[in-house]
């Protein structure tokens, strides 16, 4: 049986089905309760269903479920809401009910008129007495004296421009009198096409942030891939350019050794004709000590004569062997081709570092 019970529950205030009525999906609910859902909905223009969250476009024709209707019924007569589940009950946070005594209930709807709030049971009258089908009634509230007015203890039913603030109907005559005013739900009308206006434009800056977004990402996708393109071309070229080098280096090297080759061996050609020319003086010496010692005058005349002929070139050939003549020459050169390099190399740097990759914000 309590199966049965919570088969015709309301979803929304948790009582028994009052002039329940079905939307598209299937899920059943008050009438009053989830006409009040799909009020709150209308700013969005987006409707959905409370359980299954379903969403309808546009707002769901309310069909009412006589089934439904006439199984509450039945259940009312049998008198098997009199003791309701521990759920109907007001917990922390619930709004309790003003007319119940002892254990409270949860309020499902406040009436503006009464400035009270009702459970399910002690609504029923005003829907059924003709004595209070004018008062107006809302979704169960805590803050019903905001409502309120506070100088004439009135219900807010007028909105002034003027003053921008809510006011009864007796403040127009008195200290609003003269003012711009106009009824609540007008202004509220008027209000909600502002309010549409500016979630159209609040919708197109989103969407125009959003382009801008996927187009940044683009910008930075396509930037890491040149600069990664810049690094592989940059490290081919500079190692093009050490290979260069090096080869220039080789050749260089390779020079020096071959002018350091023929240097050595023009000297060594001199080395060995200095050494005998100073053999033979050496040889020719010994002799004329030799000869200016014999007795023989004869043998010494005949003797000189012949050893008086010049032996050997006169002249000393020329032996300068001067190793900072050339090396050093090119010691100056490697260097003054190093700085050209480097100042180069520097002004190029300075060059690209100077033209900085900037993502351009356009407004």
């Amino acid at each position: 049986m309590a199966e049965a019970l919570d088969s015709i529950i309301c979803s929304i205030c948790l009582y028994l089905l009052k002039d329940p009525v079905t939307i598209p999906c299937g899920h059943s609910y008050c009438m009053s309760c989830i006409k009040a859902c799909l009020d709150q909905e209308d700013i969005k223009g987006i409707y959905s269903c409370p359980q299954c969250r379903q969403t309808f476009i546009p707002r769901p024709v309310l069909n009412r479920n006589t089934i439904l209707a006439e199984l509450v019924e039945n259940l009312k007569k049998t008198r098997l809401q009199a003791s309701p589940p521990d759920h109907y009950y007001a917990g922390p946070g619930d709004v309790e009910c003003d007319s119940c005594t002892g254990r409270k209930r949860k309020a499902v709807k406040s009436c503006l008129v009464c400035l009270a709030s009702y459970c399910e049971t002690h609504l029923e009258p005003h829907y059924e007495s003709p004595s209070f089908k004018k008062h107006k009634l809302v979704q169960a509230s805590k803050q019903l004296q905001e409502k309120i007015c506070s100088h004439h203890d009135k219900l807010l039913e007028v909105y002034c421009r003027t003053d921008q603030q809510c006011i009864c109907y007796q403040c127009t005559m008195e200290e609003h009198k003269g003012h711009n005013t106009v009824t609540a739900s007008l202004e509220r009308t008027e209000k909600q096409k502002q309010y549409r206006e500016k979630c159209l434009k609040s919708l197109r800056k989103i969407q125009e942030r959003e382009k801008k977004i996927q187009e940044l990402r683009q910008a930075m996708d396509s930037l890491k891939h040149s600069a990664q393109a810049a690094v592989e071309d940059s490290e081919r070229i500079f190692t093009e350019l050490i290979c260069y080098i090096e080869k220039r280096r080789s050749e260089l090297k390779e020079l020096i050794r071959a002018q350091e080759k023929a240097e050595v061996s023009r000297a060594e050609g001199l080395l060995e004709q200095l050494k005998q020319e100073v053999s033979e003086l050496r040889m020719r010496d010994v002799v004329l000590k030799q000869l200016s010692q014999t007795e023989d005058h004869i043998h010494f005349l005949q003797s000189f004569q012949s050893l008086c002929v010049s032996s050997g070139s006169e002249v000393l050939p020329s032996i300068t062997v001067n190793p900072h003549m050339f090396f050093e020459n090119v010691k100056k050169l490697v260097s003054e081709l190093t700085d050209q390099l480097q100042d180069l190399c520097k002004k190029e740097m300075d060059k690209i570092s100077g033209k900085e990759i900037k993502i351009h914000q356009t407004r």
